[in-house]
C-alpha cells in the first residue's frame, strides 16, 4: 500500500466510532475541487507513510481506536487493498472505505470477502456527466455498478455529493437519486470558500461554482424523495 498521510484521530469520519484516517496515494479522477491535491499523483512529493509504520501505530492504539478509515486519493486502485483490510480486521478494528466508485469489481470483492464494515461513496454528479470535468474517460456503468453493489450489500453506508454549481444541479441530483434509491444516508456537501489549496483553482475562475444555502436545501428536498435520510454538511472547505 502507498500512503500519503495519516490522521491519527477523528470523531467525524467514521459515524459513531473513534477512528484514524489513512490517506492512500494516487487517484484516477481529477475533480477540480479536490482538497487533497497532494494525494492525486501516484507518488507523493512529501515524506511517504510506510505500511509497517501504519501497523506499528495501530498496534499502539488498540485500546483507543474503534475503526480505521481508508480514504484517498482512491483506495481501490491499490493492488494490495484486500490483504491490507484483512490485516486491519484481524487486529480487531472496524474498517470504513471511502471510494469514488470507479472500480466496482474491487468494491464487490471487498464486500464478498467481508473486509469492510462501512462504505462511503462519492457521487460526483450524474454518472453520465463525469466526462470531462471529473475524469477524461469513465464508463458511467461502473459508477452505477458500485452504487448498486453497496446498496445490495447490507453494510452500513453513505453516499456523498460535493455541490459545485457548474457540476451539480437539480437534474443531476435526480439522476443520482435514481441510482442510489433506498440508500440509508445521502450527504450533500457545500463548498463554502476557496481559501485553501485545490487541484484546479483556475476552474473556479472560469465557472459559476457557488451554491448558497437555499439552493442546497432545494437539492436536499429533491434527494430526500429517493433515500431514507438526506443531510447537508455545511463545513466543506476547499
Amino acid at each position: 500500500m502507498i500512503f500519503g498521510g495519516i490522521q491519527k484521530n477523528s470523531l467525524i469520519d467514521y459515524p459513531s466510532k473513534v477512528s484514524c484516517v489513512l490517506f492512500t496515494q494516487g487517484c484516477n479522477f481529477r475533480c477540480p475541487y479536490c482538497h487533497n491535491p497532494q494525494l492525486v499523483a501516484s507518488r507523493s512529493t512529501r515524506s511517504p507513510v510506510f505500511e509497517q509504520d501504519v501497523f506499528a501505530f495501530l498496534s499502539k492504539r488498540k485500546n483507543w481506536l474503534d475503526g480505521v478509515v481508508i480514504s484517498g486519493g482512491e483506495p481501490t486502485i491499490q493492488d494490495d487493498l484486500f490483504d491490507f483490510c484483512g490485516r486491519i480486521k484481524d487486529m480487531g478494528f472496524a474498517v470504513k472505505l471511502d471510494t469514488n466508485g470507479s472500480r466496482p469489481q474491487v468494491v464487490e470483492k471487498l464486500i464478498r470477502l467481508k473486509r469492510v464494515d462501512y462504505i462511503a461513496m462519492d457521487m460526483k454528479t450524474d454518472p453520465d456527466r463525469y466526462v470531462p470535468v471529473i475524469a477524461k474517460a469513465v464508463d458511467p456503468a461502473l459508477i452505477r455498478a458500485s452504487a448498486h453493489a453497496i446498496l445490495a450489500s447490507g453494510l452500513a453506508h453513505e453516499f456523498r455529493t460535493t455541490c459545485v454549481k457548474s457540476i451539480v444541479d437539480a437534474e443531476s441530483i435526480r439522476a443520482i437519486g435514481v441510482t442510489i434509491t433506498g440508500a440509508v444516508r445521502y450527504v450533500l456537501q457545500q463548498v463554502q470558500c476557496l481559501e485553501g489549496h485545490v487541484l484546479n483553482p483556475n476552474y473556479f475562475k472560469t465557472h459559476d461554482w457557488h451554491l448558497d444555502g437555499e439552493s442546497i436545501s432545494a437539492l436536499r428536498d429533491i434527494a430526500a424523495g429517493f433515500v431514507e435520510a438526506c443531510t447537508i454538511r455545511w463545513t466543506k472547505r476547499v
